[in-house]
This record gives C-alpha cells, structure tokens and sequence, in this order.
C-alpha cells in the first residue's frame, strides 16, 4: 500500500485549502488516517485523525477550522483547513493503519509530504 500526499501550497492568511491523501495498492482495507505536521526544529505534531468508522480528533490548534473526511470508495482521506495562519505552515503528512494479507494483519504506511506555507 502506498499513501500519496497532495494539495499543499502557497496561501495567503486567512485562505483555505484542502489537503489530500490517496492510498493505492492490493486488496487493502484503509482503518485510521492521520494528518501530521512539522516544522523544522519542531517535533511532530498530529493535527487530525479519522477512524474506519468515521470518529475524528483534531489538535487543538485547528479545532474550528480543520475538517477531516474520508471518502471510502476512492481510499482518500481529505483534510481542509480554513483560516489559515501562519503557524499553520508546515510540512504535512499523513499515516495510515491499513489490513491486508492473509491471514489479515494491520500494517502501518506514510506518505511523503507536501508543503503548506502561509504568508502574504
């Protein structure tokens, strides 16, 4: 299973935009996606996560202005963010825990990253 990263960019202060990941592989069953960020000298920090079932947690940095969905049938999970900060720029990436194989076993998979940078 592979995760694909995409949607980020240059956004002024106050914009929005929605990140997306994309899984793609064989016979695969995506459960949590989580959306991380980091900045250099900074740890990593989660800053959304969903579940198989559709439960979702967000840090409380983006609480109000994140919303992350995932769409089943494409294996996409999409995280959007409205008013933007500057302190929302970072390198975001996402996770996923997905079951394959036979027997079933839950495997764990990154995406690389894409950039998000606020500034005027």
């Amino acid at each position: 299973v592979q995760l694909q990263a995409s949607g980020g960019g240059l956004v002024h202060p106050g914009g929005s935009l929605r990140l997306s990941c994309a899984a793609s592989g064989r016979a695969f069953r995506l459960t949590t996606v989580t959306w991380y960020r980091q900045t250099a000298g900074k740890q990593r920090e989660l800053v959304a996560a969903i579940t198989k079932s559709g439960n979702t947690v967000y840090t409380d940095s983006v609480k109000g202005r994140a919303t992350i969905s995932r769409d089943t049938d494409k294996n996409t999970v999409y995280l959007e963010m409205n008013s933007l900060k500057q302190e929302d720029t970072a390198v975001y990436s996402c996770n996923a825990d997905f079951i394959a194989g036979i027997p079933p076993k839950v495997s764990t998979v990154w995406g690389q990253g894409t950039e998000v940078t606020v500034s005027s």
